[in-house]
C-alpha cells in the first residue's frame, strides 16, 4: 500500500486502488490504512472524514461506505471500533519509511555509513512524495507534518553517512546539505554539513562561504551567532585541520 503521494494498492499482483469507492472511499481506506495498527473509534473515522459536517447522516455514509470497502478488503469491528486487516506480510509505505529511518539513525550513530545510506533513501523516497494533496482535514496535517520532518532527518543522515562514505559521495553528501538547508533554512546542522563536505573536497573558500552566510542570516533574523559546534568547525575549515570531530559529534547527537 502506498499512501504517500499518489494512493495505490496492490493485492496478489493486482492494482485495486481503481475499486476503492470514490473520494470519501479513498480518504476512508487511507485512513484506516494509516492508523492499522491501532483500533480507531467510529467517530475518529466521522471526524477524519467529515470534520466540518454536523455528525446527522454521517454514520448512515460511513456504514455505506465500510460495506463498499469490505468488497476488497478485511474490516474488523469489536465494540464500536474499527481496524483494517491486512494479510502477514503486508507492506504500508508510511511503516516501512518509518522503520527504514530507525534502522538508518541506528547505523548512523555505530558509524556503519553504507547501512546509513541505504536505508535513510527509503525514508527519503517516501516522505518527498508529499500526502493527499487535494485534501484538508487535521489528521491528513498531522501526517504531513510527520512527513516533514521525516524528510528533514532523512536528508541529515543520508548527508553525513555520505560524509562517511566519501570520495565519489561528497557531491551528493554537498547536494543533500544544500536541500537542507532550503528546506530548514534556520536549522545550523544543514550548513555544518555543507561546509563539512565542501572542505573534503578541497573547496575551502567555499565552506568559508557558508558559514558567513549563516552567520549573517542569524544576526539579522535572530540577533544570535552560530552555536559553539559551528563555530568550532568554521575554526577547523580556517586551520584547514580535516572537519572529522563536528561530523562525530552530529552522528553522536543523532543528526
Amino acid at each position: 500500500i502506498q499512501l504517500a503521494g499518489q494512493i495505490a494498492v496492490e493485492v496478489e499482483d493486482r492494482r485495486v486502488e481503481n475499486e476503492l469507492p470514490g473520494r470519501q472511499g479513498r480518504l476512508l481506506f487511507t485512513y484506516l490504512a494509516a492508523n492499522r495498527l491501532r483500533w480507531v473509534t467510529r467517530g475518529e473515522v466521522i471526524e477524519a472524514l467529515w470534520p466540518d459536517e454536523s455528525p446527522a447522516g454521517t454514520d448512515a455514509a460511513l456504514r455505506s461506505l465500510l460495506s463498499k470497502l469490505r468488497h476488497t478488503f478485511e474490516i474488523s469491528t469489536q465494540s464500536g471500533q474499527l481496524r483494517l486487516e491486512l494479510p502477514q506480510g503486508a507492506r504500508v509505505d508510511l511503516e516501512a519509511a518509518r522503520d527504514a529511518m530507525h534502522r538508518a539513525e541506528a547505523a548512523l550513530a555505530q558509524g556503519e555509513w553504507a547501512r546509513a545510506w541505504s536505508a535513510s533513501q527509503v525514508a527519503l523516497m517516501t516522505a518527498q512524495r508529499g500526502f493527499l494533496p487535494a485534501e484538508e482535514a487535521p489528521w491528513i496535517e498531522d501526517v504531513r507534518r510527520w512527513l516533514e520532518e521525516l524528510r528533514l532527518r532523512a536528508l541529515e543522515t543520508y548527508t553525513v553517512a555520505s560524509l562517511g562514505l566519501g570520495s565519489t559521495e561528497l557531491a551528493s553528501a554537498e547536494r543533500a546539505a544544500r536541500e537542507l538547508i532550503r528546506l530548514a533554512p534556520y536549522r545550523e546542522s544543514g550548513y555544518r554539513h555543507l561546509m563539512a563536505a565542501l572542505a573534503k573536497a578541497g573547496n575551502r573558500a567555499e565552506a568559508l562561504r557558508v558559514y558567513e552566510g549563516l552567520r549573517k542570516l542569524l544576526k539579522e533574523e535572530l540577533g544570535i551567532s552560530p552555536s559553539a559546534e559551528t563555530q568550532e568547525l568554521h575554526g577547523q575549515i580556517l586551520r584547514a585541520d580535516p572537519p572529522r570531530r563536528s561530523v562525530d559529534r552530529s552522528i553522536r547527537s543523532g543528526a
